[in-house]
């Protein structure tokens, strides 16, 4: 991606549908800091809300909004993230609302308040790049992010998604490697559940394949919270995803605050490290950004194939120079939804373009060959498009170009979705 130019902050937003967070770094290999509400206090959680004041056109956000419902002076407005999937409009305070302009102005919002205090404390109040990470990414959510960053008008092209799965490898790929020896594990509490991330490293690829399994656990808390009950619940979780070879344990979530940790911490802590706090993901966030604009030694070692990324090589052959060579269309690693390539080329005879998929786990190839009905058997121009529609689905859309003064173009366009492995 390249560096940035100037003073701009790298911007981790981990947006939640319950709290949301930034975490900032000033440089591709700065350290990443996470923006405190209060100065010198760790108060990272933004409530994702917003509150309109009765009879106004005024807004608030985060804990001003919860102040002013709580005081019965507005109308507090909780899910934004799901009342933007759902897409129906919102009808606050005898008013109509398009609830993407709501997240939007949240977003807005939250990160002007992030540059005002940056700028009071000396610093810069501009963003170069942004990563947003949430949950998970799918065709829905990936939508209303895109509408929501085009209706906040960040003064950047540089604005990219990312799963808190990928958030924790990027995090954890800033980290002493002797802390992912052994599979890390992140557990992550959030409303009486337990959802657990395992990171596993496949040492026999070039470069290392990463993977991270996802499960999840119920985690009711009981009346008056008792802790024993608690504690020996929390245990057979723990028991049950480290109970094999672990490393380092990373504890998200404020229910993990408290002291009713005892047996179950004491089993984590045999022969790990164990870190406790909340902010991993607007950190890892960030350092996923710091990635993209310049990768580091580690990173060159690593690939992360995670639900959002192609787990396949596409490519052709082609000839160059008079030998056959393998041409990469698009890369294994990359995110599905982002993978696009256009070139120009050249068919000396015949009708078929070939395209070679390998899969970079098993070393899996095979040819899928494309036949142009109706395509002149003289040489010809042709232009080639490929995009995933889906995380196996790939589309190819071919163009007759003609051959200059010798074949007019012919206009016709050829259009086919291949399934492939991911």
């Amino acid at each position: 991606m390249g560096f940035l130019s100037g003073e701009k902050l790298i911007v981790g937003y981990d947006l939640g549908n319950d709290f949301s967070q930034i975490s900032f770094a000033v440089s591709e290999n700065g350290e990443t800091e996470t923006f405190s509400q209060v100065a010198g206090a760790e108060i990272y959680n933004i409530p994702t809300v917003l509150c309109k004041k009765y009879g106004t056109s005024q807004w608030l956000y985060g804990r001003e909004a919860l102040r002013c419902a709580e005081e019965e002076q507005g109308i507090l407005v909780e899910n934004l993230i799901g009342m933007a999937l759902d897409g129906e409009t919102v009808v606050i305070d005898r008013e109509s609302f398009d609830p993407v302009a709501l997240l939007a102005l949240f977003l807005k919002r939250s990160l002007g308040m992030f540059l005002q205090a940056n700028s009071q404390a000396g610093r810069s109040d501009k963003i170069g790049a942004l990563m947003l990470t949430c949950p998970m990414l799918d065709h829905e959510i990936l939508e209303v992010l895109g509408c929501v960053v085009e209706g906040i008008r960040l003064k950047t092209g540089k604005v990219f998604f990312q799963s808190y799965a990928e958030s924790f490898y990027s995090y954890m790929l800033r980290q002493p490697k002797e802390l992912w020896i052994n599979p890390p594990v992140l557990f992550h509490y959030r409303k009486n559940k337990i959802k657990v991330y395992r990171m596993e490293c496949n040492r026999r690829t070039t470069p290392i394949v990463v993977s991270i399994e996802e499960s999840e656990y119920d985690f009711p808390v009981p009346e008056n919270d008792q802790d024993e009950e608690m504690d020996r619940n929390f245990m057979n979780i723990a028991s049950e995803v480290c109970g094999g070879s672990c490393g380092s344990v990373f504890l998200i979530g404020d229910r993990f605050g408290g002291e009713w940790m005892k047996d179950s911490l004491r089993f984590l802590c045999k022969g790990r490290r164990v870190f406790q706090g909340n902010n991993l993901f607007s950190k890892g966030a960030c350092c996923g950004m710091q990635e993209r604009l310049a990768v580091s030694q580690t990173g060159e070692e690593y690939v992360f194939l995670g639900r959002e990324k192609l787990k396949t090589n596409i490519g052709m052959k082609i000839l160059r120079q008079g030998e056959d060579s393998y041409y990469a269309l698009l890369d294994a690693g990359m995110n599905w939804y982002e993978a696009e390539q256009t070139l120009e080329l050249y068919l000396q005879e015949g009708n078929e373009l070939i395209l070679t998929l390998i899969q970079v786990i098993s070393g899996k190839s095979k040819e899928i060959r494309l036949v142009l009905e109706g395509l002149p058997g003289s040489t010809s121009r042709l232009s080639l498009h490929l995009s995933m529609k889906g995380e196996t689905c790939l589309e190819v859309e071919v163009k007759d170009l003609g051959f200059g003064e010798f074949r007019a173009a012919t206009g016709r366009v050829w259009k086919e979705s291949i399934e492939i492995e991911n």
